[in-house]
Formats: structure tokens, C-alpha cells, sequence
């Protein structure tokens, strides 16, 4: 019998359906989603077996993560084989997308990762399609939870180019390409940002 590869993250489980209520409204209802730093592979699954009119092509710079995201997706008619992918490289092993997706990445890498992202979601982005990023922020004129505020100390305590980015940061940069970001409230003091390239 062959060893399980599959990585479990418990946070997966918590935040997929809310998660998933805003990729319902959000994304095309067909075209090509490149989620950019998969983790698990267990978000790109459950996407996929709720929208079967989207092809998925999850990503991930861990071999251990593509490993996981194809043992997750195995079976799965609209998905892809996972793509090694590094979000801060200049170049991605990936031309175009009619979506790219972002999951809890931000906050867990260096801000060069969250500038190659916006980077590469306008090279490959054709005007009026969505980049979606998802986790906790730090926002203007609201009070961040005291939970996201040791959170992002427990970050930066472990890696000093980690913590909760401000949103306004991320905007001013993503102004270059994209709109204004949809704000959407989420669960656990978690916010999705829907960008829509311009």
C-alpha cells in the first residue's frame, strides 16, 4: 500500500464553505482558476468538485505541497497536475488564467511573495478578470483583533519578513493594474479582497 501524501490542514476544513459562497459569485463560470500557493491541496479539491465547469491549476514552490494537492485532487476530471510555481519569480511556468486565486499567503511569506502576486496576476489576467486573495488584514479605521494581533507577532517572532500586511498597502500597490478592492467580511476576523483587472 502506497504512503499517504496528503497534508491535512485544519483551517482547510473551517474555511472552505464560506470561502467557496464567494468563489460562487465571484468567478467566471468556466475558464482556467490558477491558485497560486495551495498548501494542502485541499481548498483546490473542494473548489473543484463544487464548480466542475472551472479547470483548477493549483500551485505551490513545496514539492511536499504538489505532492499533497495531486494525492487531494486525484479523480478530479477538472484539475490539473500541480504546477511547482513561486509567486515572487519573475516568471511563472503559467501564461494566462481567466482567475487566480490566493489563500492565507500573504501574512506566511516575505512582501516580495504579495509583489510578485500582483505582478504576475496582471501579466496574466485579461481586463474584468479577478484576482481573489483571502486572510487577515490589517485595514484603515478598523480596530484589528486582538487574536490577529498575536497572530501576527507569532508570525513575525518566526520569520521577521512574515506578518498581517495592511491593506492599504496592498492596494496602492495592485492600483497600477486592478480596481479598487471588493471588501468582503469573512469568518475567524478574515477578509476576501476581490481585485478586478483593468
Amino acid at each position: 500500500m502506497s504512503e499517504d501524501v496528503r497534508i491535512v490542514a485544519p483551517a482547510a476544513a473551517r474555511n472552505r464553505d464560506p470561502i467557496l459562497t464567494v468563489l460562487r459569485r465571484v468567478l467566471p463560470e468556466s475558464g482556467l482558476v490558477l491558485e497560486v500557493a495551495s498548501g494542502s491541496g485541499e481548498h483546490c479539491a473542494h473548489f473543484a468538485a463544487a464548480l466542475p465547469g472551472l479547470l483548477f491549476q493549483p500551485s505551490d514552490p513545496s514539492a511536499e505541497a504538489l505532492a499533497s494537492c495531486d494525492a487531494w485532487c486525484a479523480g478530479l476530471p477538472n484539475v490539473r497536475p500541480a504546477l511547482a510555481l513561486d509567486a515572487a519569480a519573475e516568471g511563472w511556468p503559467v501564461d494566462r488564467a481567466d482567475a487566480v486565486l490566493n489563500i492565507n499567503m500573504v501574512h506566511i511569506s516575505p512582501w516580495a511573495a504579495t509583489l510578485g502576486l500582483l505582478r504576475g496576476a496582471a501579466r496574466l489576467l485579461p481586463t474584468g478578470a479577478k484576482l481573489v486573495l483571502y486572510g487577515p488584514w490589517i485595514r484603515p479605521g478598523v480596530e484589528t483583533a486582538p487574536s490577529n494581533l498575536q497572530f501576527d507577532a507569532s508570525l513575525r517572532a518566526r520569520n521577521p519578513e512574515w506578518g498581517l500586511r495592511r491593506l492599504d498597502d496592498v492596494s496602492a500597490v495592485a492600483a497600477a493594474a486592478f480596481d479598487a478592492p471588493e471588501v468582503i467580511e469573512m469568518p475567524a476576523n478574515n477578509v476576501m479582497l476581490v481585485l478586478r483587472r483593468r
